[in-house]
């Protein structure tokens, strides 16, 4: 058992038999009355996420779980395969658990994953990924950077917007957690 206190950013919590990741956290302080802690968590195995509300130094039951260095080796049917980077075993993830991860997902790529109780929980990416770009529509004589955007499909098939002057074959770094533009790559 934990209290409000331990609560911080990736903490799980086990809350009638669900487990919770912890998002957000504020410790509040208002002028009357007592303190409390606010938090938004996301439900682990349904993915919906929720405010919460704990008073300051309520037990909270923490759930006890490992995240270890893993590398993405490839798909399989609907199931994703990754090597533990330190015992090389493979652990194999269903596409369930690997959720909207698999949109920036390459070969060779390490993430870490949370594991609790030996069954694999959620998948965390590295914060941006470098993608090339496989299609975009070209961009016209007079596009220049601080114009619109354009839909471009990069190398796993997702879809992201750029702006219009990039081409096919540019290589561009894009954010995981909201699938943005962040910039082009040169090599």
């Amino acid at each position: 058992m934990a209290t409000t206190n331990d609560i911080k950013n990736g903490t799980v919590l086990k809350l009638e038999g669900n487990l919770w990741n912890v998002i957000e956290f504020q410790h509040v302080k208002p002028g009357k009355g007592g303190a409390f802690v606010r938090t938004k968590m996301r439900n682990i195995t349904s993915g919906k996420v929720v405010d919460k509300t704990f008073n300051a130094g309520a037990k909270v039951e923490t759930a006890t779980v490992d995240r270890s260095e893993y590398q993405y080796l490839y798909q399989d049917g609907a199931d994703y395969v990754f090597m533990d980077n330190k015992t090389y075993d493979q652990i194999t993830v269903p596409g369930e658990v690997v959720g909207d991860a698999a949109n920036f997902m390459l070969e060779n790529l390490n993430v870490t994953i949370a594991m609790h109780e030996g069954a694999p929980l959620y998948i965390e990416l590295p914060a941006s990924v470098v993608l090339e770009i496989t299609y975009t529509e070209p961009g016209l004589q007079g596009d220049r950077s601080t114009g619109g955007t354009k839909p471009a499909t990069v190398e796993t098939g997702y879809q992201i917007q750029v702006p219009l002057f990039l081409e096919q074959g540019t290589k561009v770094k894009v954010d995981t957690r909201t699938g943005d533009y962040l910039g082009r790559v040169n090599e």
